[in-house]
């Protein structure tokens, strides 16, 4: 490229970075995670939000890390855990903090919610993970999910 006028050099190496960046996403697949990484993603989203909440005895009743086969070589990830906040604290304000607290671990959206205090579904199409957030108790909290089905 030398003994080019300086445009046309810079226009060239533009080109030829747009035509490599092309070749290498081309070569990739999109940014699907792997049934495990989801799993990993939805362990830490479930934590991280007790954690917000600063939940306190914080107990994991479900600690997935296990492949569920759902056909076609695909598989989903679990995972729960539950935590007190004080014991005089209603479900419904429960479950209204986690929902507050979420968007301060990641992009979930609601997808369902029931009446005041019942459990609310939300999902985080990035990540490729479903949370239900509920309070079965006074002073309790509780996040189970699960992975979309992915390769595993």
């Amino acid at each position: 490229m030398p003994g080019l006028p300086p445009a046309v050099r810079f226009r060239r190496a533009v080109v030829m970075l747009a035509v490599a960046s092309l070749g290498v996403s081309a070569c990739t697949s999109d940014d699907t995670p792997t049934a495990s990484e989801a799993g990993r993603t939805l362990k830490n989203h479930i934590l991280q939000l007790l954690k917000e909440r600063n939940a306190q005895n914080v107990t994991i009743t479900d600690p997935g890390g296990k492949n569920i086969p759902c056909g076609d070589g695909h598989a989903k990830q679990t995972f729960a855990a539950r935590g007190d906040d004080l014991p005089e604290r209603q479900p419904a304000a429960l479950v209204d903090a986690l929902v507050g607290a979420l968007k301060r671990v990641a992009p979930y959206r609601v997808v369902s919610a029931g009446e005041s205090g019942q459990p609310v579904r939300v999902e985080d199409k990035q990540a490729h993970t479903v949370l239900v957030l509920s309070a079965p108790l006074k002073g309790m909290y509780q996040v189970s999910g699960e992975t979309q089905c992915l390769v595993s």
